[in-house]
């Protein structure tokens, strides 16, 4: 019988820590230490509250190991440290969070000159996050007390653990009124000011990567913590910073009015893009007029850069050589091009067709013909200009209230950038190309999805009419070609892109398209024979590895949710049949329905 024998283990660490002249590494050389100390083993935390001992484990991951340290354990004891210290035990939480000395200790690995070793940086980081989410009062009046910690913060900004240290400080503090405490300090401070100036010409590449990094952060978190916490009255200081029009035309000053740079011209346009983002539209009005109006003035520095980026070198590839390649720089731009047709403003679509922007990045379209970044983003500029009304002007008097209902992008596209034109060149040119042996050019797919937009918009968009009198405008031998194009070559092409319309991943993409729900709830039915025989074979599922606060009430997901389940099961299983009638009449059917909904 089992209760006939002592099947009582004592841990070794217990017989180690009776010895009286034990030490923190020959503790530390245990391999159980970290189970033992999580599971409050009272002998060990007793023995690491130990004024030395917590000495030591903070010394141990602030300081650089010994030189004569063996590689491949150098960072031995530095790694068990910042375990024990972050183990969320609360006797050590409270020990290291109410002792300044051991506070201090921990702070003096910020006063070391950059760059700081990366690792050393993650324990410290990882550390004092779990500090400020634990003994948040604490930690918060310490580090207010300290007058060079925001200047420390922004002079190692290069390290991306100081990074996430920052962001943590943003996002941990509870309760709210603490966090306001911290966001109006950390405004003070001029925190965001900085943060754009490490964004220039003079500084490097990790600095710029990470200080924009950490501007774009503060946007996204700020403004959905205003969404989620509706009742507050104070309004986040530093996105109010970040949002105002001197913020973005310093920004833009500091990669314009100085050396081209383009780290820090990509890192700004990152910074813009994630303004303009508009994943709460109901906030996002009042905002981007203000950006608009930083970044309208500079819209020619930007049209110069596609037509002079940084100097890169020759790209030779597999195919040809690239002189210039696009670079990375010139793809923002078309990006940020594509975020401000979305905003729709009368004055932004004006200079850009003053410029000749589209024509430009219509340049680049067809030149870099294997450049699929660059294509999407093309087509989505186009799509944009094709299916968007035309941009509401501040004064409209009534005789030119016609006038004022046609979109100035639409006629610049297909007169100034002769847009039918270069489409039917450039599709004739692939086809002569193929006939002789060649590849087909890498812009075609996305060639074929911007004709069938015109097409489409044409005889249903809002632009319908417009589109019609252009291309009745044009001259005689386009209008043909392009009427044979149509009822030809991309006929032909839709025919065969809809062969194999049966296929599986052609349902999912269609699906996509009309709804992300739908097309979640057929993939739940593609994988419900295999996760049940394999529950039935190991005999467990998800939830029970789940935390209970986490398993989520289904019948809380509402009647939608059930509809799309059903759906998409009665659409696996016809599928699963080759019910191809039943199946295709319903893609058509609900693209139908959707293709003109305004949110796809």
């Amino acid at each position: 019988m089992f209760w006939k024998f002592d099947l009582h283990t004592t841990s070794h660490i217990d017989t180690l820590l009776e010895k009286e002249d034990v030490t923190l590494t020959e503790v530390m050389d245990e391999d159980d230490v970290l189970q033992e100390c999580k599971a409050q083993n009272h002998k060990l935390v007793d023995f690491l509250l130990r004024p030395q001992c917590m000495e030591d484990l903070v010394t141990y991951i602030t300081q650089e190991p010994s030189p004569d340290v063996e590689e491949k354990v150098k960072y031995k004891y530095p790694n068990i440290s910042c375990e024990l210290l972050t183990s969320d035990v609360s006797q050590i939480n409270d020990r290291l969070g109410e002792d300044e000395k051991l506070l201090m200790k921990l702070y003096g690995f910020l006063q070391n000159e950059p760059p700081l070793n990366p690792l050393l940086a993650s324990f410290f980081s990882k550390v004092l996050s779990i500090l400020i989410g634990r003994k948040p009062e604490q930690i918060v009046d310490f580090l207010r007390k300290r007058e060079d910690f925001v200047d420390l913060m922004i002079k190692h900004i290069g390290t991306s653990a100081i990074m996430d240290l920052l962001l943590r400080m943003l996002t941990c503090i509870e309760p709210q009124q603490l966090r306001q405490d911290v966001l109006n300090w950390l405004n003070e401070e001029k925190v965001i000011q900085r943060l754009v100036d490490m964004v220039q010409p003079s500084q490097d590449e990790d600095r710029h990567s990470n200080a924009s990094q950490s501007l774009c952060e503060i946007i996204r978190l700020s403004r959905d913590q205003m969404f989620q916490v509706q009742g507050c009255s104070e309004p986040d200081p530093l996105l109010s910073t970040l949002e105002k029009q001197e913020t973005v035309e310093q920004l833009l000053s500091n990669i314009f009015d100085k050396d081209k740079n383009e780290s820090a011209i990509v890192s700004v346009i990152q910074i813009l893009l994630t303004l303009f983002e508009t994943r709460r539209p109901a906030v996002a009005v009042s905002f981007s007029v203000v950006i608009l109006e930083a970044v309208r003035p500079r819209l020619k520095d930007f049209h110069q850069l596609l037509l002079e980026p940084p100097k890169k070198n020759v790209m030779k590839t597999t195919w040809g050589v690239l002189d210039p390649p696009v670079g990375n720089t010139r793809l923002n731009v078309v990006r940020l091009v594509a975020s401000l047709l979305q905003s729709n403003t009368h004055s932004i679509n004006t200079e850009l067709i003053n410029l000749n922007t589209l024509g430009v990045i219509l340049d680049m379209y067809f030149k870099y013909i294997w450049n699929n970044f660059l294509h999407i983003q093309v087509e989505i500029c186009t799509a944009m200009i094709l299916a968007m009304p035309p941009a509401p002007t501040e004064i409209q008097p009534d005789t030119e209230q016609e006038r004022a209902r046609e979109s100035i992008l639409i006629k610049h596209l297909f007169q100034k950038c002769q847009f039918i034109q270069r489409i039917v060149d450039a599709w004739s040119s692939n086809e002569k190309e193929q006939a002789e042996g060649g590849r087909r050019r890498g812009y075609m797919g996305h060639l074929t999805r911007i004709a069938n937009s015109i097409v489409h918009n044409c005889d249903k968009g809002p632009n319908g009419p417009q589109i019609q009198q252009l291309i009745s405008e044009l001259p005689t031998e386009d209008r043909e070609k392009w009427d044979a194009f149509i009822s030809g070559q991309l006929a032909d092409t839709n025919k065969r892109n809809t062969v194999d319309l049966v296929s599986l991943r052609l349902y999912q993409d269609y699906i996509i398209i009309v709804d992300p729900g739908l097309c979640q709830a057929f993939s739940d039915y593609q994988m419900q024979q295999m996760t049940s025989n394999f529950i039935e074979q190991f005999g467990f599922n998800d939830e029970e590895f789940a935390d209970q606060d986490d398993v989520v009430d289904v019948t809380a997901k509402g009647q939608n949710t059930k509809d799309r389940t059903e759906l998409g099961q009665t659409l696996g299983q016809r599928v699963k049949h080759g019910d191809k009638h039943w199946v295709s009449h319903w893609v058509k059917q609900t693209l139908g329905q959707h293709l003109m909904d305004p949110d796809l």
